[in-house]
């Protein structure tokens, strides 16, 4: 059995090293077929050169430079296609979801009656702020959308390669990944964690809401029906209103409205039109995105090694091999 780890670079020097030490101990309990494959997603700092030297001194170690900043989730879709392991495990490199998961994770896969084990924090991390807003975040999508999102969900997971297969064959160029995690189906099933909370977040509020209108918008029908709805709603007001004027001048004759009530409506319906067009505008955007059929991600260089050095490399550190020999010689 192959096992592969995937993880994203974005300013990760300083917990790169650690990572990997800890990942690759984590696994080698499982399997001693290991390959580690890191995506540099643009990163500013010298994570890229750090993942270099780590491939130079470990084959097992793949590294995937892309050629700018694409953004997290289509960075860790780039790593879920690059990756070859009948088991794939997926987890950021920032410390703050624990590599040796994947012993945990491995131990419930193991019983057979799940495809993949995904962890889940009990109480969402941050300050008030960051709470708040992810709340918002959730609330609002489980409004608006057509399925909702599930809440705290980690990126951390364990993922068979039949699942895999089935995720990478979502082929859309705008897209939330726990969105994907869903739609690939499979059994799943969560295990409850703990994640460390080692530096700021880099989703800010700004970032939340462009998820939140993306994710609306590229997988809700939900929202247009409540747009035709408002319209519905507001043509049937406006009936009304007509009946009352008409009814009025036969009855009182014409009388002279109030200048601030015209302005309000003038404005409500302006901002009302304006809206709507908005929302529409961002469906034909999508959809311009999409129908361009660009790559979402785009690769400079693979620093892969070849079959047969990670097999020297593997029998140098196997210490069993090591025992048989020191048993031979003596």
């Amino acid at each position: 059995m192959k096992l592969s780890i995937v993880t994203t670079l974005y300013r990760s020097a300083a917990t790169i090293d650690a990572f990997y030490r800890r990942a690759i101990a984590a696994a080698e309990p499982i399997t001693r077929d290991i390959e580690l494959v890191m995506v540099n997603d643009g990163s500013p700092d010298d994570s890229l050169a750090r993942a270099v030297a780590l491939h130079e001194a470990d084959p097992r170690v793949v590294v995937i430079d892309l050629s700018r900043n694409f953004g997290h989730h289509k960075a860790l879709m780039t790593g879920l296609a690059q990756a070859s392991g009948d088991l794939v495990f997926l987890v950021d490199s920032d410390l703050e979801e624990e590599p040796e998961l994947l012993t945990r994770f491995h131990e419930r896969l193991a019983q057979g009656d799940c495809d993949v084990v995904y962890g889940v924090q009990e109480i969402r991390r941050g300050r008030l702020f960051e709470r708040v807003t992810g709340e918002l975040f959730f609330a609002l999508v489980d409004a608006l959308s057509d399925q909702s999102l599930p809440r705290n969900v980690l990126v951390a997971r364990l993922m068979t390669r039949a699942y895999v297969r089935a995720l990478l064959a979502h082929v859309e160029r705008e897209f939330l990944i726990g969105n994907l995690f869903q739609l690939a189906g499979f059994r799943q099933a969560a295990l409850q964690v703990t994640k460390l909370s080692t530096s700021p977040t880099t989703y800010s509020f700004r970032m939340r809401l462009e998820m939140a209108v993306k994710h609306l918008t590229t997988t809700s029908s939900r929202l247009l029906y409540y747009v035709m709805y408002g319209g519905i709603a507001i043509f049937m007001m406006s009936l009304l209103a007509i009946l009352y004027i008409v009814a009025r001048y036969f009855t009182s004759g014409i009388g002279v409205s109030g200048f601030a009530s015209l302005i309000v409506s003038i404005w409500f319906f302006g901002g009302l039109t304006i809206l709507i067009l908005g929302i529409i505008g961002i469906y034909v955007a999508d959809i311009l995105i999409e129908t361009k059929r660009r790559p979402y991600t785009v690769i400079r260089q693979v620093y892969r090694a070849d079959a047969a050095a990670k097999l020297i490399h593997v029998a140098a550190r196997d210490p069993r091999a090591d025992g048989h020999a020191a048993s031979g010689r003596s």
